[in-house]
């Protein structure tokens, strides 16, 4: 699909810091959400996130298919989680100092509101790939993600004990590569704007027109969820936060 041309209506500024889930785009909204995204440069990506790319690439080939964002979907939840853990134990050393709990507690809110919004996008790239008759065996769909997904959890864990921006960084590599992936998998696949979304999750994720339009709001949850992260490897510690 070409994208030469921007909507008449104009995209909606995404903000520096997003609390709760991320916004729901209207139908003009996600088209120039993707226009952003696709005429966006990447960021630099790490080697660690250089080093999982290219796994997924051997194991499940460079193309874009709707399987493959399954494999995204499932370790995307990891980090959220093992933050959600840290964000715990901070919490049970610092539960007598109210001002510095309460930030941790909403810094665990936050986590668990975006992994249950990656949770949202497994669910739907699951769904569409049974609709599409995909057949996915047990060894590169069940037992390869989960070996990565661990390996995964225990790097942004033990990031975050010995420096919690590197964690944080890690995960803005992450989502900005899922950002751009589902805009160009939109992009390269012009079809998707003729087939109608599946409501098996609208009433939880929202309602689309199309699986265009349903996918360009994942990969603009994506980037709200980098977003996130890029502003949380600034964000002061909460062991640094003065007693109160």
């Amino acid at each position: 699909m070409a994208l030469t041309s921007t909507p008449t209506a104009p995209a909606p500024e995404t903000p520096a810091k997003h609390h709760g889930a991320p916004p729901k785009l209207s139908t003009w909204e996600l088209r120039a959400a993707q226009i952003e995204t696709l005429e966006a440069p990447r960021l630099r990506y790490g080697l660690l996130a250089r080093m999982l790319f290219k796994q997924m690439d051997l194991v499940y080939g460079r193309e874009r298919t709707l399987v493959k964002f399954t494999m995204l979907e499932f370790i995307a939840r990891v980090p959220y989680q093992a933050w959600e853990r840290m964000g715990y134990f901070s919490l049970s050393r610092h539960r007598r100092r109210s001002a510095l709990a309460k930030r941790v507690y909403e810094r665990i809110e936050e986590t668990r509101e975006e992994q249950d919004n990656e949770q949202w996008h497994l669910l739907i790239l699951q769904d569409l790939v049974q609709r599409d008759g995909h057949r996915q065996s047990f060894l590169l769909h069940r037992l390869a993600p989960w070996l990565v997904a661990f390996f995964y959890y225990h790097v942004s864990w033990l990031l975050f004990l010995v420096k919690p921006e590197m964690s944080y960084r890690l995960n803005a590599d992450f989502e900005d590569h899922a950002e751009h992936e589902y805009m160009s998998f939109v992009a390269d696949h012009p079809e998707l704007e003729h087939l109608p979304a599946p409501t098996t999750y609208a009433d939880e994720y929202g309602r689309y027109d199309t699986v265009a339009d349903l996918l360009r709001q994942i990969g603009h949850d994506e980037r709200v969820h980098k977003l996130d992260s890029l502003v949380n490897m600034r964000a002061p510690r909460f062991q640094d936060a003065p007693a109160r």
